[in-house]
């Protein structure tokens, strides 16, 4: 019995999403929830997994094919694999079969399984027939492995590769005697490379420049003295593992820090929506974490109602999820304001860009040793940070966005502040 792999509901305005990678091939065994593919969307990438036990009989959609809800991604051929146990064997057939056209005879030895002319008596399947077709190709021409000579997917690609490689080494070993440093280039490799844009990275392109041509972006700059927050880190941070099974990091201590900040003026925590602001009566803040596809921004709710340790453990939490590619969309659904950390890759000054529907964001960066004239007037090196606060003019004025970085700056300094609620 065949079961078709489909694309699954992928969150609320998902309708299509991007074959990222296959993690098995044709003629592999599978079990039920076992990670098959791994499907792009817009935010995040999911794994897509096997509804019943067997082995896949064929991949439909290629890594690359873009495909909408509910398309199918496979065959599954439920039961023992060995029910497709010809499909590696064809796969693995044009890798080894020398050109059908023009081939020097054989020496005897055990031949490998012979690619013949296809035999069209068979319809051929969806993707073979869209192969064919897309390519302008001839599939009676086609030299097929298949069983019964039926022609297979692997076979229309092979026949394709084969075409464009004589004319490309041609073209390649012509330009090289053209070229006097053509050897050095070879060495070093082309360039230029064309990658296409993955889902994601063109969701992010689109939003940041949304933002840029909706709001009126404005940022505004201030510097904060984090001599008082490393010397309480450093105080406390043993014994704040050991108790939490956490490490106490400095992002805690920012998110808190915004909450207060927020609640002061909640013109950064609200949003335009038409002719309407939406002002917001909790603080869920989103926190940039970098992933191996590109920066995710997922939520941590109501920081107003966790503690310390439970903001370090949710932002540590994300952060391994990302690195995994197993962020989902409710991870990165809703927030009201945004955090950045630039300083971790060294940045000393960045204008952060909005976060669209949201009306601030806060750029944290590296905190470097500077000489400051302290108030009795000598100089002091002490550890300074410049922090950058990006914001939609149209909702917030200057004053609100000043004061909202001054008090952040405040609470940094003095973090008391954060403990006291004042």
């Amino acid at each position: 019995m065949a079961t078709e792999l489909k694309v699954p509901a992928l969150g609320e305005s998902i309708s299509e999403a991007t074959v990222a990678k296959w993690l098995k091939k044709v003629g592999d065994t599978v079990k039920v929830d076992e990670p098959l593919v791994e499907l792009e969307t817009d935010k995040v990438t999911t794994e897509v997994p096997s509804p019943v036990s067997g082995a896949i009989a064929e991949i439909i959609a290629a890594e690359g094919a873009e495909v909408a809800i509910g398309a199918v991604l496979a065959i599954i051929a439920e039961g023992a694999a060995g029910n497709v146990s010809a499909a590696p064997a064809a796969a693995a057939a044009p890798v080894a079969t020398p050109a059908p056209a023009a081939a020097a005879p054989a020496p005897a030895a055990a031949p490998a399984p012979a690619a013949v002319s296809a035999n069209l008596d068979y319809p051929l399947a969806p993707a073979v027939r869209k192969l064919v077709e897309d390519n302008s190709l001839d599939a009676s021409k086609i030299p097929a492995t298949g069983k019964d000579g039926r022609l297979s997917k692997e076979d229309v690609l092979a026949f394709i590769a084969a075409g464009k490689q004589a004319p490309n080494a041609a073209a390649q070993a012509a330009t090289a005697a053209m070229q006097p440093g053509a050897a050095a280039t070879a060495a070093r490799g082309p360039r230029e490379e064309r990658v296409k844009m993955t889902r994601l990275r063109r969701s992010v392109a689109k939003r940041l420049k949304d933002a840029q041509n909706t709001a009126a972006m404005l940022t505004t700059f201030n510097e904060v003295d984090m001599t008082n927050v490393m010397a309480l880190r450093n105080q406390y941070k043993d014994n704040f593992e050991k108790r939490h099974g956490v490490r106490l990091g400095f992002m805690s201590f920012f998110v808190k820090a915004c909450v207060q900040a927020l609640q002061e003026i909640p013109a950064v925590n609200a949003e335009i929506d038409g002719d309407d602001i939406i002002y917001k009566n909790y603080y869920d803040i989103s926190v940039a974490v970098g992933g191996p596809q590109g920066l995710v921004v997922p939520v941590v709710r109501d920081c107003d109602k966790l503690s310390f340790s439970e903001i370090e453990k949710t932002i540590g939490a994300f952060g391994k999820k990302a690195r995994d590619g197993k962020l989902t969309m409710e991870d990165m659904q809703g927030g009201t304001f945004t955090v950045s950390n630039g300083g971790v890759y060294g940045s000393l000054m960045s204008t952060p860009i909005l976060n669209p529907p949201q009306s601030g964001i806060l750029g944290m960066h590296k905190t470097q040793m500077r000489p400051m004239v302290m108030p009795d007037g000598s100089i002091q090196a002490r550890p300074m940070m410049y922090l950058a606060l990006s914001y939609d003019h149209r909702i917030i004025d200057g004053k609100e966005a000043v004061t909202f970085l001054v008090r952040v700056k405040e609470c940094l300094e003095d973090p008391a502040r954060i403990l006291m609620d004042i």
